[in-house]
């Protein structure tokens, strides 16, 4: 008896910048032009600000590849070198995703943050998770992870906001590639095991 051949993958969105990532998602995620309301996210944390090198952050940041699925929104910043004007460094990276992470905690009432460190290739990642609320819906419940590179060119995070487990492994399980290395999920089961020192 011959068996069923296995059905074909889901086609995917690949977002691929040219500081030096690419980054796949199934295509049954909508992804979402925000440039237009960047200018304003930048502006409101710039308030924030606390130095002169978070204010030439906020001025350098890119945003890249914004995507939902229902109530759930995956997204990539990064912070390009050539702007900045220096080079971010590993001991950098919980604070780059601190300060990335910022714009969520303005709309979430956030829990106690879970940390780790793990390797992907020959790039260290620091990864943040966190359980919220948006502020003013008490009975919705979210899973915020942020996970943060350094590239040659760039600091990089990606960020879900995810409503379901589901969500969670798709974001987690996401194909990335950090400067031309072989293809890897975004987080692997041991992320955690590891904490940032």
């Amino acid at each position: 008896m011959a068996q069923a051949p296995a059905p074909p993958p889901v086609a995917a969105h690949s977002y691929k910048s040219d500081l030096g990532f690419s980054y796949d998602l199934p295509s049954d995620w909508e992804v979402v032009d925000t440039q237009a309301n960047l200018a304003q996210v930048k502006q409101q944390a710039a308030q924030n600000a606390t130095s002169e090198d978070e204010k030439k952050g906020l001025d350098c940041v890119q945003l890249g590849l914004t995507a939902r699925h229902g109530t759930s929104v995956i997204v990539d910043v990064a912070l390009p070198f050539d702007c900045f004007g220096k080079q971010v460094t590993d001991k950098d990276l919980p604070g780059f995703g601190e300060g990335a992470s910022q714009g969520v905690k303005q709309g979430f009432d956030i829990g106690d943050p879970t940390y780790g460190w793990y390797a992907l290739g020959s790039h260290n990642l620091w990864i943040e998770r966190v359980i919220g609320t948006p502020k003013g819906q008490a009975g919705a419940s979210y899973t915020v992870e942020i996970a943060c590179a350094v590239l040659k060119k760039a600091a990089v995070c990606w960020m879900a906001m995810a409503s379901d487990d589901a969500t969670l492994k798709t974001f987690e399980h996401g194909m990335v590639s950090l400067d031309g290395e072989a293809p890897v999920a975004l987080v692997p089961a041991t992320a955690f095991d590891k904490k940032p020192s």
